[in-house]
């Protein structure tokens, strides 16, 4: 009954389950934190949900943002 938990980052676009009231089924990611900020990319209506609804809600990545420009802790290079 676990929910999986989705690598998301600012400026994905997302396929979720169920359509927006527009019809649109597509979101763009525009804020992370405990809750996810999405913006509907048929009407522009942006909605933030609680990070366990969006992985509940989150079906497929349509776009996503290339991982290489977010480098992972302790990859930093450190000029010396």
């Amino acid at each position: 009954m676990g929910t999986q938990i989705v690598d998301v980052r600012i400026g994905d676009v997302v396929r979720l389950r169920k359509p927006h009231p527009c019809g649109g089924y597509e979101w763009e990611v525009v804020r992370i934190g405990a809750d996810i900020g999405i913006r509907c990319t048929t009407c522009g209506r942006r909605v933030l949900l609680p990070r366990r609804v969006f992985n509940r809600r989150f079906k497929a990545f349509v776009r996503q943002v290339p991982r290489q420009q977010f480098p992972e802790i302790g990859e930093e290079s450190h000029g010396g």
